[in-house]
């Protein structure tokens, strides 16, 4: 089915996160991307499941192809702790959380070269999996941070990947004043390299709850905004799928599945004015986006205003 184009037209990616991260996970993002309305995905390069889903991915045509890259969570890095010491804790692991990673960063505890090399080395292994690399974007949106995202941006330049996720949240959300900030400022940076930052991008609010009648609504939500590139971050997994017990997320990844595949999710699509795309093959958008802003105006960000504003936040990934 042809999408429904009108000349108020949207384009809309949809993009699954967490690929590799499990079997069931990589399987439901093929599905949703055969017979639903995702576009493209995210890939984890540090997934208990890489190799498996590296092959289901290379024998699959029609996806745009990320990297989800990771210096928190559950899954080890790459490599070894004596290449990265700043990076991992004494048994070679990441932090669990962007919250103790930005602690660390903000004491000048991490250093930029441990970053590049472990993400040099994720973005390589993404490569040969064979696709080209539509897009970047961090586990927890670790982007965000000013030491990151340029580290990001900086990698995004060197290997050519012309895009790049810059999320945001709601207004009504304790975490908006400083993350809002935060994508102000990458979103200058990776727009100052030449990037591709769509003009908004939907999924922190939304994680892993995208069941049938959320993500309607969310769709609508997006239908009525003014932006004419739109990412809708999202979260499907297959079952049964006994590796998701590890992490704790509290995501509903077969409701997703469920929702994304479902043939009136993509009728909404179509009816709402909106062409699916990948971060590839998306079109810039012709003017900037409504809530960039100067250096001058923006605030700076402390650790201690991030802490306290998302205190009472939900986990994000």
């Amino acid at each position: 089915m042809k999408p429904h184009s009108t000349p108020a037209s949207r384009t809309l990616i949809v993009n699954a996160d967490d690929y590799a991260l499990t079997d069931g996970i990589s399987r439901g993002i093929l599905q949703a991307s055969q017979r639903g309305v995702v576009t493209s995905t995210s890939v984890l390069a540090v997934g208990p499941s890489f190799e498996r889903a590296a092959q289901w991915l290379a024998d699959t045509a029609g996806i745009g192809v990320g990297i989800h890259f990771a210096l928190v969570g559950e899954d080890p890095p790459l490599l070894p702790a004596f290449q990265i010491p700043t990076l991992v804790d004494r048994r070679g692991r990441f932090p669990r959380t962007w919250k103790t990673f930005i602690r660390r960063a903000a004491l000048g505890r991490v250093d930029p070269g441990d970053i590049t090399r472990e993400l040099t080395v994720q973005l390589e292994r993404v490569r040969a999996i064979g696709h080209p690399i539509s897009h970047v974007d961090a586990h927890q949106h670790l982007q965000l941070w000013p030491l990151i995202g340029k580290t990001i941006v900086a990698l995004a330049t060197r290997f050519r990947v012309d895009a790049i996720r810059v999320p945001g949240v709601s207004p009504v959300r304790p975490m908006s004043l400083p993350v809002g900030t935060l994508a102000r400022r990458l979103r200058r940076v990776a727009s100052e390299r030449g990037l591709l930052v769509p003009e908004r991008s939907v999924g922190i609010d939304v994680a892993g709850k995208l069941e049938r009648v959320r993500l309607r609504a969310t769709l609508v939500r997006l239908a009525r905004s003014r932006a004419g590139l739109v990412e809708l971050t999202v979260h499907p997994g297959a079952g049964p799928d006994p590796q998701r017990a590890r992490y704790a997320w509290g995501y509903r990844w077969e409701d997703e599945l469920d929702a994304l595949t479902d043939p009136s999710t993509r009728r909404l699509v179509d009816h709402l004015g909106f062409e699916l795309a990948t971060y590839s093959s998306a079109r810039r958008p012709s003017r900037p986006a409504e809530h960039d802003i100067t250096v001058e105006d923006e605030e700076p960000v402390s650790m201690e205003s991030l802490a306290t504003e998302t205190s009472r936040g939900r986990h994000i990934h």
